[in-house]
């Protein structure tokens, strides 16, 4: 149970980073990125869309593999 609640607090500080990180380059996010990146509940995949969201021009670069 305990574990259950950390890796859910874990989440959601990867779910906010990777907010944080597009609104603090000035990328506007768009309420259906907002959206999918809340539903998500994949810490390696918020990590890397975090990654991303470091170099990307926009959104949609989120999303893009390679």
């Amino acid at each position: 149970m305990a574990e259950q609640v950390r890796e859910e607090g874990r989440v959601e500080g990867s779910v906010e980073m990777t907010l944080n990180i597009l609104e603090w380059r000035g990328i506007p996010v768009p309420d259906a990125v907002r959206q999918r990146v809340l539903a998500c509940a994949d810490r390696e995949q918020l990590k890397a869309w975090a990654r991303r969201a470091v170099h990307a021009a926009n959104t949609e670069d989120l999303f893009v593999e390679g």
